[in-house]
């Protein structure tokens, strides 16, 4: 068995090094909306019964129509990482599988584990039919690269000529709809979408997420995850929070992304790529950055396969920007 991926968060880990209550903790680790949006009154018949059908219904349709996924109604999933485990599950036997890299790591671990050859590509044009599957993150974790949608489309076609998948990981579409690939996937037969639903509306908690691909391939993922994979309250929030006008949020988005690139900009920290809800730093001292800043209890993301490489989230507020200026500040370059 592979070891586990080292992902952001883990804030009571880095308490139990550093010291201070968890909760104290500035937690920029992770690319999640420091502002969770603010929640609609769930009926308590949600809480209280089995998700009926309805619900998964009606939180498909919203998503559909958030989404523009035209023909499609998006498979409601217990996060995506859930599906991510089961896309072994479509591939035949025997072909490789290529994975866009450097990015999100549990798309290399769930292919190695089933057995699969991974290849990790830097190009997509390095991708081809020897490829049973293919993964793309877009825009990517953690650089912010953003591919276009014509050339995901042109990949797509190689792999299907020779019945391969394409899977495009818009985790962070939300923030980049031009970018997205969703409007154009009901013409599109070999191509599976995700989509992230907490880390726009900062609610990573609830573990929600979305599929989008063709009937029969979204079929298999409800099948293999069972009946009521994704609770009631997650669906009913799913469905208020996707046809409620999301522009706020966007808003708040783009001035806490502001404050973060001002403070890092006063630190003389360059930006070698992000997304709005996530900024890539490359230095040369990013570890010693990295325990200073966990001194003063806050956390970001360091990358073991990039020493070089931290990521920062956005913090709730201009005093925690503060905060995290001081704290950069105490640092002797």
């Amino acid at each position: 068995m592979s070891a586990p991926i080292v992902h952001g968060g883990g804030i009571t880990a880095a308490a139990a090094s550093f010291g201070g209550r968890p909760e104290d903790w500035l937690d920029l680790s992770t690319g999640i909306n420091p502002n969770p949006v603010t929640l609609p009154d769930i009926p308590a018949r949600v809480w209280h019964r089995l998700p009926d059908r309805h619900l998964v219904e009606t939180a498909r349709y919203a998503a559909r129509d958030h989404y523009r996924s035209g023909a499609i109604l998006p498979l409601p999933v217990p996060g995506t990482q859930s599906v991510i485990q089961l896309l072994p599950r479509l591939v035949q036997p025997g072909r490789r599988v290529a994975i866009l890299s450097p990015t999100y790591g549990e798309y290399a671990r769930a292919f190695s584990v089933a057995g699969f050859t991974v290849d990790t590509v830097r190009d997509i044009d390095d991708i081809g039919a020897r490829h049973g599957l293919a993964v793309v993150v877009n825009p990517n974790n953690p650089d912010g690269r953003i591919h276009s949608s014509d050339k995901l489309e042109a990949l797509h076609d190689r792999l299907k000529a020779t019945g391969g998948f394409l899977v495009v990981d818009e985790a962070f579409g939300d923030t980049s709809p031009e970018a997205s690939l969703v409007p154009r996937a009901s013409d599109l037969p070999n191509l599976i979408i995700f989509r992230s639903f907490g880390k726009f509306f900062g609610l990573a908690g609830l573990r929600l997420g979305f599929a989008i691909a063709r009937g029969d391939i979204l079929q298999h993922f409800e099948d293999w995850l069972g009946p009521w994979a994704v609770s009631g309250p997650a669906l009913f929030l799913a469905s208020s929070l996707l046809n409620s006008d999301v522009s706020a949020i966007a808003r708040s988005i783009a001035e806490r992304q502001a404050g973060l690139h001002a403070v890092l900009a006063g630190a003389g920290l360059a930006a070698a790529g992000g997304t709005p809800l996530f900024t890539l730093v490359a230095d040369a001292k990013a570890g010693d950055i990295y325990t200073e800043l966990c001194r003063h209890h806050i956390l970001v993301r360091r990358f073991d396969y990039a020493p070089d490489w931290l990521r920062f989230g956005l913090a709730p507020d201009a005093a925690d920007d503060a905060r995290l200026a001081a704290a950069l500040r105490s640092f002797d370059r």
